[in-house]
């Protein structure tokens, strides 16, 4: 059964950091692309990073570049989503997922979706 199961979620203040974790379980994921994905209430949910787990090139979206920071860690079948300087707007629930490439980084092609972790961000 294949699972992500995110972390690393909570309360803190405009300017501050999250670092949110997936771990990921049940299939070969160096063979694919993992990623976040993030839905705030009364919106769609939206695409905001994507690392290629086989050699590392990433994406980002345009309002999280230079904030954002995607690694992944091969040994420990994780991927981490370093937010730094975060902002009111980036109050949101974020969700792992994961697919064959980076390439159409959008919601109907997702095969397998995490559960959440909610990152909120205070002014």
């Amino acid at each position: 059964e294949v699972q992500l199961v995110e972390s690393g979620g909570g309360l803190v203040q405009a300017g501050g950091s999250l670092k949110l974790s997936c771990v990921i379980s049940g299939f070969h994921y160096g063979h694919y692309a993992i990623g976040w994905f993030r839905q705030a209430p009364g919106k769609a949910r939206e695409g905001v990073s994507c690392i290629s787990v086989r050699d590392g090139d990433a994406l980002y979206t345009d309002s999280v570049k230079g904030r954002f920071t995607i690694s992944r860690d091969k040994a420990k079948n994780t991927v981490y989503l370093q937010m730094n300087n975060l902002k009111p707007e980036d109050t949101a629930l974020y969700y792992c997922a994961t697919k064959d490439t980076c390439s159409n980084w959008y919601t109907p092609f997702i095969e397998y979706w995490g559960r959440g972790t909610q990152a909120t961000v205070s002014s």
